[in-house]
């Protein structure tokens, strides 16, 4: 495994130049705090949709949300940390803009692939997390190509 991981780095320094990996290591960044806001999304979906009751529009608004507020936490402090040199108040002004188109392409493809897709084929647990993970998978391209070439630009 080692010698395998170790032909797998050398092959990325040959093929990647040098001006790239530091993008590249900033999207590898950004896809795990991705991550992590994905986890408290799903699990905030879940708990207001099956444990509170709400309908799946404010479940998915409320979750969406608080994802929103870890992921530009996490992403101010790890990924661009040189952004806090900047006003943190413009700065979530500018990613709260572009979350809320993101949240726009996620609230659509989440309640369109859920009621035309997923509900017809299986149970509501399961219907509702894979529109989740669709919609978030579409989403995720929206926002990091925006935050980068807007709230993190010249960084």
């Amino acid at each position: 495994m080692i010698t395998g991981l170790g032909s797998l780095l050398a092959h990325y320094r040959e093929v990647v130049p040098p001006g790239h990996r530091k993008e590249i290591k900033r999207f590898l960044k950004f896809g795990t705090i991705g991550f992590s806001g994905a986890a408290v999304d799903f699990g905030l979906l879940n708990f207001f949709f099956f444990v509170l009751g709400w309908p799946k529009f404010w479940a998915n608004t409320a979750s969406f949300s608080l994802s929103v507020l870890n992921n530009f936490t996490w992403n101010r402090l790890w990924t661009f940390p040189e952004s806090r040199e900047r006003a943190v108040h413009g700065q979530l002004a500018q990613f709260m803009m572009v979350y809320f188109v993101g949240w726009t392409i996620n609230q659509t493809v989440f309640l369109g692939s859920d009621h035309f897709i997923y509900s017809h084929y299986f149970a509501t647990v399961w219907s509702l997390n894979f529109a989740k993970v669709t919609a978030s998978f579409v989403a995720m391209f929206w926002n990091f190509g925006a935050n980068r070439l807007w709230t993190y630009r010249g960084l």
